[in-house]
């Protein structure tokens, strides 16, 4: 069973930035494709990146392209999300997911295809 722990959330000014970290227990998680998902209050959980279980391919939201950058170090068992040129809307709770594959290259985009999901962490965008 593989296990998620988010960190690195908190409060940020407009324009500031912040990077997620989450840390994973499985020491394959080579065979994890990862996304990261936020949900606002009142609103249905999306998909912000996602990135296949080599990193070599990903996907961002494009409501957060060119102002976030997901990555992997697989030797760490380690996921980031840098988050830069912050905005109020991209106030939520974040949360890594991770789902099992048996082939590389690919990432996915809808979080009901996601096996295993951490607790999630808040970020909080405000002057």
């Amino acid at each position: 069973h593989l296990r998620l722990v988010e960190s690195g959330g908190g409060l940020v000014q407009p324009g500031g930035s912040l990077t997620l970290s989450c840390e994973t227990s499985e020491f394959t998680v080579s065979s994890y494709a990862i996304g990261w998902f936020r949900q606002a209050p009142g609103k249905e959980r999306e998909v912000v990146s996602c990135t296949s279980n080599t990193g070599d391919t990903t996907y961002y939201h494009w409501s957060v392209k060119g102002r976030f950058t997901i990555s992997r170090d697989n030797a760490k068992k380690m996921v980031y999300l840098q988050m830069n040129s912050l905005k109020p809307e991209d106030t939520a709770v974040y949360y890594c997911a991770a789902k099992s594959v048996s082939y590389s290259g690919a990432y996915f985009q809808d979080p009901g295809l996601y096996d295993y999901w951490g607790q999630g962490i808040q970020v909080t965008v405000s002057s």
